[in-house]
């Protein structure tokens, strides 16, 4: 085997058991756009209890219909990858699953992204180039940052409209009691605060 196949050299993104046992091979279809960011912070409610990763998830949705093309929880600490937080996740599997990585290079198929929480600066410079439409979520930053203590970096105030004059909408605060719900529910569990450094 030559060294450039071999495996320790590459990076591998996975999803827990029991989301892939949750998702591989249905064909999921949540049509109530508020049906569908409370299936994803279920997930993130999930990922918490099966001690899978952080108390964040993601989907990515055909817009109009609802159908699911892929779901995504934060695999930071099992996968000891800083970027593999639940947006991340979910942007690259459903860009692996449509085999582009433009998810709005369909203009008649719209894609939107539904998270449990805010999306961090990293995440937002992800949703920037994902191709998606529309990005709803639940938990604010300041949620997370003032429950948790997680950096979520320095998000620039205008951030919505700078989405918006892209062509992607942002509706926060949906279902946001839910959301804070799990965040309270990690500090409850003492779950690990994985920021690289302190003092922010």
């Amino acid at each position: 085997m030559n060294k450039a196949s071999h495996p320790a050299d590459g990076v591998l993104l996975t999803l827990p058991a029991w989301l892939e046992d949750m998702t591989s091979g249905r064909n999921i279809v949540l049509p109530d756009p508020e049906e569908r960011l409370r299936w994803v912070i279920g997930l993130s409610r999930r990922n918490v209890e099966e001690e899978s990763g952080g108390p964040f998830a993601a989907g990515v949705f055909a817009a109009s219909s609802g159908r699911l093309l892929a779901a995504g929880v934060n695999r930071v600490e099992p996968l000891t990858l800083s970027p593999a937080h639940a947006e991340i996740m979910a942007i690259a599997f459903a860009q692996k699953r449509l085999g582009h990585w433009d998810l709005g290079h369909d203009a008649a198929l719209p894609t939107e992204l539904l998270t449990s929480s805010q999306p961090c600066l990293m995440c937002l410079g992800a949703v920037l180039w994902s191709g998606v439409t529309k990005l709803v979520y639940g938990a604010t930053a300041v949620d997370v940052t003032s429950i948790l203590g997680f950096d979520e970096g320095p998000l620039p105030a205008a951030w919505p409209q700078e989405l918006s004059n892209r062509g992607i909408e942002v509706e926060g605060g949906r279902l946001r009691a839910e959301a804070v719900a799990v965040l309270e529910l990690y500090k409850g569990r003492r779950g690990t605060v994985y920021n690289s450094r302190k003092g922010f």
